[in-house]
Parts: C-alpha cells; sequence; structure tokens
C-alpha cells in the first residue's frame, strides 16, 4: 500500500542554485598560486545522492513527489517581508552574499522558493497518508536562516516554513523538530523560541557554529521555555553518542510532547570524513537514527515523518549518509555496503558512548520535566 512506503522529493532545478568557488568571499589575483575550488555546498552534494539512490535500487521502490514553488505569503509565515524581498533583489541583481556564508546566484531566489515548496509537498503527502513518510531532497538548506536573515548557506527556512504550513493549511497543533546536523540551527530556533506549540531539539557539535549558539541554558522564553532543547555534544561524538541522544533525550520528548508531526532536519555532516565537523558517524549510525525516528512517528504520530536535507560537504561519503537516512526511514535494505564502514565502525565511539554521556546528562538535567502539557 502506498501509505506504507516512503516518499521522495527531489527537483533537477535545485542544482541551479550557484554556490561558485570556495574563494568567491577572498578574491585572489588571476596568477596566484592559490587554485580556486568548488564551493563546500556545491549542487554536486545532492546530484551525488540521488543517483546513488537510483544505483542501489532505493529509488525505484519510493514515491516521487513533485516539489512546487512556495508562495511568498508561505514563506513570510516565518520569514519578514524585508529577508524575502532582500534575497530577491541579491538574485536580481545577479547574485552576491545575501548574508554571513550566503551565496546567491541570479537563480538562488527561485530556487530557494522551490526547496521551501518542496518541504510544504512533504507535508500535504504525509498528511494525506499518502505515503507514510517523506524525504525531501531539497537544495538550498534551510535551518540557519533566521527570520530576518540568510546565513550558513542557507536563505529560507525550509522547516520552519513546512512546520508554520501544517499548523496554518492543515490545523496541527502540535509539531516537533528534529535536527541532527552537526552546525546547530539557530533559524529553526530563532523562529520557535517563544512558541509552546513547536518542539524544537537540536543534536550539534558544542559551540561550532554559529558560535555561541545552542548551548543547554537556551531552553525558550516566555510560554516557550522547555520547549526547545539543545544537545551540544563534544567533538568526536560517533554513533553512540547520537543513538543514545535519542534514546535518552528526544524519544522521551517527544513522548511526552505529543506531536501530530515530525520533521527532521537532516544533515549528513556528523560524518566521520566531513570537512565542515568534527564528529565520527558512519552511515550504520545514520541509517539506524532514522529507523528510530521512524518508529518513534509511529509511535506518537501515526508515522507522520518528514525528512529536510540540510548539510553534509564530504563529496565522495555525504551522499552515502544520505543514502543510509533513506533507507532506514523506508525499512529498505539494499545489499550494498558502505565503503567507509570498515574503518569508521571499527571507532570506539562506534560503539561506546564515552565523552557524550556526560553531555546528555547535562541536558536530562535541565529538562526532566519542565513542562506538562495540556
Amino acid at each position: 500500500m502506498a501509505a506504507n512506503r516512503t516518499g521522495l522529493i527531489y527537483d533537477s532545478r535545485f542544482l541551479e542554485h550557484d554556490t561558485g568557488l570556495a574563494l568567491v568571499s577572498t578574491p585572489v589575483a588571476a596568477d596566484s598560486v592559490w587554485e580556486p575550488q568548488l564551493h563546500a555546498a556545491s549542487p554536486h552534494l545532492v546530484g551525488r545522492a540521488y543517483r546513488l539512490l537510483g544505483r542501489t535500487g532505493v529509488l525505484s521502490q519510493l514515491v516521487e513527489i513533485p516539489a512546487r514553488r512556495a508562495t511568498v505569503e508561505e514563506i513570510e509565515r516565518v520569514h519578514t517581508p524585508q529577508h524575502v524581498r532582500h534575497v530577491r533583489d541579491v538574485s536580481l541583481a545577479g547574485g552576491g552574499e545575501a548574508g554571513e556564508f550566503a551565496p546567491a546566484s541570479p537563480e538562488t531566489y527561485e530556487v530557494a522558493l522551490l526547496a521551501a515548496g518542496g518541504a510544504l509537498a512533504g507535508v500535504d503527502a504525509v498528511l494525506a497518508g499518502a505515503v507514510r513518510n517523506v524525504y525531501g531532497l531539497l537544495r538550498p538548506p534551510g535551518h540557519h536562516a533566521t527570520p530576518e536573515r540568510a546565513m550558513g548557506f542557507c536563505f529560507f527556512n525550509n522547516v520552519a516554513v513546512a512546520a508554520r504550513y501544517a499548523q496554518d493549511r492543515h490545523g496541527l497543533r502540535r509539531v516537533a523538530i528534529l535536527d541532527w546536523d552537526v552546525h546547530h540551527g539557530n533559524g529553526t530556533q530563532a523562529a520557535f523560541y517563544d512558541d509552546p506549540s513547536v518542539l524544537f531539539i537540536s543534536l550539534h557539535q558544542e559551540d561550532w557554529y554559529p558560535t555561541g549558539m545552542g548551548g543547554v541554558d537556551q531552553a525558550g522564553s516566555g510560554e516557550g521555555d522547555g520547549y526547545t532543547i539543545n544537545v551540544p555534544l563534544p567533538a568526536g561524538t560517533g554513533n553512540a553518542g547520537y543513538l543514545a541522544a535519542i534514546e535518552r533525550v528526544v524519544a522521551p520528548a517527544l513522548r511526552r510532547f505529543g506531536p501530530e508531526l515530525i520533521i527532521v532536519s537532516a544533515g549528513q555532516d556528523p560524518s566521520g570524513v566531513d570537512p565542515l565537523a568534527r564528529m565520527a558517524m558512519s552511515a550504520s549510525g545514520f541509517r539506524a537514527m532514522a529507523a528510530m525516528l521512524a518508529d518513534l512517528s509511529d509511535e506518537v504520530c501515526g508515522g507522520r515523518l518528514l525528512a529536510c536535507h540540510e548539510g553534509g560537504y564530504s563529496q565522495g561519503y555525504a551522499p552515502v549518509c544520505t543514502w543510509a537516512v533513506v533507507e532506514g526511514m523506508s525499512g529498505i535494505r539494499t545489499p550494498h555496503e558502505d565503503p567507509q564502514e570498515p574503518w569508521l565502525g571499527a571507532m570506539p565511539c562506534a560503539t561506546e558512548v564515552g565523552p557524550a554521556g556526560a553531555a546528555i546528562d547535562r541536558v536530562v538535567a535541565r529538562h526532566g520535566v519542565q513542562w506538562v502539557l495540556d
């Protein structure tokens, strides 16, 4: 039955957002000895992930769901009109820096609307029961984009726009967002910091990017106190530490909150070979984490789960981790094996929680039974 299958949202137009070269923000002379390279968030990452899903045989077992362009009104449920105009104007002017580490090209505004609209198409499909869950292989990512500014390769916050859409269009009262990208989801946190109707949980490398964000003490304000749960993990946290955080923090919080929809900011940059992080996960860890979330969604919200692609910057390995996430969500297991597993899986942090245990303890102590639903 279609309702037991996993949907995939992908559009080749996502690749038209051009991040340029790695040295674009620091121009060098034409005769410089420094050879430029592709930007970390180049289109190749998402394109390679889509092709890998096809080559492994997973793609043929998924329900492909077309993306659509989000309207400006849908984006402005989260972002200010001034911010939306700024991204549009930078794109129309030929591109440039739309914010901190947010290079835009002439196509970026339209592609960012399409990525956000892809997330909305995923909400519609899951809530209609057309599929069990959905993976949105979206680009550009969104979790760093605050209501007022672009930053960290992000322009519009796909998961935040999707959460508000689920509430405003479909009438949901409670939405939970889990962000496992290695960088803190500061934009998502900002969007819902005082809102008890959206539970935001972020697992991330401690004080990495943006600096100063994502501490345990950042737990929400006003009526939203306790509905932001930050789990800053030490460098070197591997599979065991992440799975322990799911078991000890994420699962109890979701059961207590009782969401009607779970949205995941799925960044595959906690991998052991990512150039922009210092964690040590392998594809098998991502597969297990995604399977746990799929099972939790079955338990608390009828399987309603939407994962939206965020970071992951290893050209060779991030697509492998994305493939593993889709396998975990869908329950599909192909005969192919991760070529990095023999050494990443042999690292002590693959099976030992280690220093991550103390970090998780601090989160449990802070949040305990902080709030009770009405």
